[in-house]
């Protein structure tokens, strides 16, 4: 956590509760910035996010989370300590060559408790953000930004920064007339889809397996969500298509999508039938750079953008990216 004994007063405004800018947002307002977030969805979290029904949920987006950098290692502690996030030891496997192997793979893996969407709630508790507001438009008035929204038009309020954490296809429709850099640099990413089953089996898979990576088929992963700690509820699978299938496809049906993939889901061993199925696109779910600048800033106009995209993917990527770009665009501002 950035800390400061001097208390800088300029006001600046995120676009985006993902966890890059939750972190970016809570870096800035304990470095005493006033600061306000934009979300156009209902809630915080991004893709880490859980979908919850009456008898059951599914983390059917980010799956689990690993760490390497110190900083965010000594991040997970504290995240773990306050109960928010907890390891998962799966009994992982891997699928290929028309059979499944026990992985070697010996990483650690966090999630997020009770769900993956509970994590960025708990962000969000402390920081102004207003919810369902699609930002269309970003203003540059003298030295400050304003804002266009398709709920509120335009707004009155002038900020003296303007944070971007968005998938880079949406930071480049606002951008691109304020920020050639920023355009390019957005212009440049390649964002992938990725279609998401949610599956009750009424036939169990007859193999013991938590979860499990799938190479050179449609299907990437396979997850027994209530193998993770604090789930509760029906036990659900949740199955995510490869990236390359789901950005070709992404403009499939959901009953056409759904079906190839349960298609899929019969060579690796699962059995649909009857299952009580629920699938969802992730229009925007990774994105990648050839070579991630960790985060952007123009100085000049005090623009930044944030995000997994911009730090190598994952969810390690985007609190990297967030906590960058705090740490910079902090540094522009005169301490009084």
């Amino acid at each position: 956590m950035l800390n400061s004994i001097d208390v800088p007063k300029q006001k600046i405004v995120i676009i985006g509760a993902g966890l890059a800018g939750l972190t970016c947002a809570t870096e800035l307002q304990a470095l005493g910035f006033i600061v306000e977030v934009f979300e156009k969805s209902r809630g915080a979290s991004g893709r880490m996010s859980t979908r919850r029904s009456a008898n059951w949920e599914a983390d059917h987006g980010a799956q689990y989370f690993t760490a390497r950098d110190p900083a965010f290692i000594q991040t997970v502690a504290s995240w773990m300590d306050q109960k928010q996030v907890a390891l998962w030891a799966p009994n992982l496997k891997v699928f290929e060559d028309k059979h499944w192997r026990a992985s070697q793979s010996r990483d650690q893996r966090y999630v997020a408790t009770p769900g993956m969407s509970s994590l960025g709630k708990h962000l969000a508790k402390r920081l102004p953000i207003q919810f369902e507001q699609t930002i269309s438009q970003i203003e540059r008035v003298g030295s400050t930004w304003v804002l266009h929204s398709s709920e509120a038009g335009r707004m009155n309020t002038a900020y003296d920064g303007l944070v971007l954490a968005i998938p880079s296809p949406q930071a480049l429709v606002l951008v691109k007339e304020v920020d050639s850099w920023a355009s390019a640099l957005a212009a440049a990413s390649n964002m992938n889809a990725c279609w998401t089953l949610m599956i009750k089996f009424v036939t169990q898979p007859a193999f013991d397996l938590d979860a499990g990576f799938v190479n050179n088929e449609i299907i990437s992963w396979v997850c027994r969500n209530n193998s993770k700690p604090e789930r509760v509820g029906d036990e659900y699978w949740v199955v995510h298509a490869n990236p390359q299938w789901s950005q070709t496809f992404v403009e499939l049906s959901k009953e056409d999508a759904t079906a190839q993939m349960v298609a899929c889901l019969a060579q690796l061993g699962f059995n649909c039938k009857d299952a009580a199925i629920t699938t969802h696109r992730w229009r925007y779910a990774s994105g990648s750079l050839a070579t991630p600048p960790e985060c952007y800033l123009s100085g000049e106009i005090k623009l930044g953008l944030c995000g997994d995209w911009l730090h190598g993917g994952r969810i390690e990527g985007a609190w990297l990216s967030g906590h960058k770009l705090a740490t910079r665009l902090a540094a522009l501002f005169p301490l009084v």
